[in-house]
């Protein structure tokens, strides 16, 4: 057990570091739960595919509404009690629709509700938390540090959490949301044993929007953290656009139904943990530039793949080997841009950077259903490949730079230490 401990969470990067990952893995096993129980229970109270779209909506809104805000408050506060007090806030409200739920004292207006007030703190903790890692762990250590947390989204989050989530509400619907304030409760217990150094902030407080604006400077400054913002961006308008039709393209193109479209979203987050596995391996022996190019070319191959064929098993091994790039993605892209951005800085440029990831796939989600309208279900995919052979063409250049700027923040005064 020592063993297995040591490998993944190694004691050359501190206690606070295992603290942080305990942390995040039970706090995602409680989201993970909701993941399930949340469209479940909407579900049971309406059939009305409007309001069950809203439900999806309100819950990732948030972050275009607050977003900017929850990156300055990050950047002004103890970002370790920030996260502690907002998520004992979002046990609280999980435990009056707990509640409601136990005594039927519920309907849609009040879910609807409920479900934008936890949105809307999942924003600001989210923010707060995605700033802790850099400030616990030596920039050379990041990488490591990434991977495991993004192990446990992948196994808490998408994995087990829906599971439990879909077993506790047959048991009653109110389960799966004491368990989620349960949880979220304890990750708020363990990040409070995080010990974290001081940051320095200015004496004299900036308005808000003096702040966000010192974000945004600092990020169109950085070409290495605006190459890695655009990209993002972009490419989440084209996976946006094809995954929006992924229920229709399993059904209607595979024939696989709706147990296959779980079959191949459980596929992409198989292959995700084999990429979380492989990722130090692949920090030590691939270039970076070498790991993203490869990576977005892999991307590119996927739409290509799903819009030509018809067989399952081809599909599933294409989501799969997307599934292993996107997490080997994520963690090399929140590495370099935590390694390259000044601690006062992490929760604008970090906030900056999760808007960019909900705005795109939120704008890919409306063009796909337009283009599957008028071109049928692979119409999103062709448009996806076509968008991202592109964008790989334009970005060649520019991931070498930003895998020159990574070598640099590597190589300054202060990388080995915390």
């Amino acid at each position: 057990m020592g063993g297995l401990v040591e490998t993944l969470l190694p004691a050359r990067m501190g206690t606070p570091f295992r603290w942080l990952v305990a942390s995040s893995w039970v706090s995602n096993l409680g989201d993970g739960v909701a993941v399930a129980a949340g469209p479940l229970l909407v579900a049971g109270l309406t059939r009305d595919p409007l309001v069950v779209a809203l439900a999806a909506l309100l819950q990732q809104l948030p972050w275009l509404l607050f977003g900017l805000h929850a990156g300055v408050l990050a950047d002004r506060v103890d970002r370790r009690a920030l996260v502690v007090a907002v998520d004992l806030a979002r046990a609280g409200v999980l435990a009056v629709l707990v509640l409601a739920l136990a005594t039927g004292d519920v309907g849609i207006p009040a879910v609807l509700a409920a479900l934008f007030v936890l949105g809307t703190a999942e924003v600001f903790a989210d923010t707060a938390a995605g700033t802790l890692l850099p400030m616990v762990v030596p920039r050379a250590d990041l990488g490591t540090g990434n991977a495991r947390m993004t192990a446990g989204t992948l196994t808490m989050n998408q994995l087990a959490g829906p599971a439990v989530g879909g077993v506790l509400f047959v048991a009653g619907a109110a389960w799966p949301f004491l368990a989620q304030a349960v949880l979220v409760a304890l990750g708020a217990v363990l990040v409070s044993r995080v010990r974290l150094p001081v940051v320095q902030r200015p004496a004299q407080r900036a308005t808000v929007r003096r702040d966000v604006a010192e974000g945004l400077r600092w990020t169109w400054g950085h070409p290495a953290v605006r190459t890695l913002t655009l990209t993002i961006v972009l490419f989440n308008v084209t996976y946006g656009a094809a995954w929006s039709v992924l229920v229709l393209y399993a059904d209607q193109r595979l024939g696989l139904g709706a147990a296959g479209f779980g079959l191949l979203t459980t596929v992409v987050a198989v292959g995700g943990m084999a990429g979380t596995a492989s990722y130090d391996w692949l920090e030590r022996h691939v270039g970076l530039a070498h790991l993203m190019r490869v990576g977005l070319v892999i991307e590119t191959l996927t739409h290509l793949v799903l819009a030509l064929t018809r067989t399952p098993w081809v599909a599933m091994a294409a989501l799969a080997v997307f599934g292993a790039h996107a997490f080997v993605w994520g963690t090399t892209s929140r590495t370099v841009r935590m390694r390259a951005v000044p601690a006062g800085l992490q929760g604008r440029v970090g906030s900056l950077y999760a808007m960019g990831v909900f705005g795109g796939i939120l704008v890919g989600q409306a063009l796909g259903g337009v283009i599957a309208r008028v071109w049928g279900v692979t119409g999103p995919f062709w448009f996806a490949f076509a968008g991202s052979a592109v964008l790989v063409t334009v970005l060649w250049r520019e991931l070498g730079h930003v895998a020159h700027a990574d070598a640099e923040a590597l190589a300054a005064p202060g990388a080995s230490s915390r």
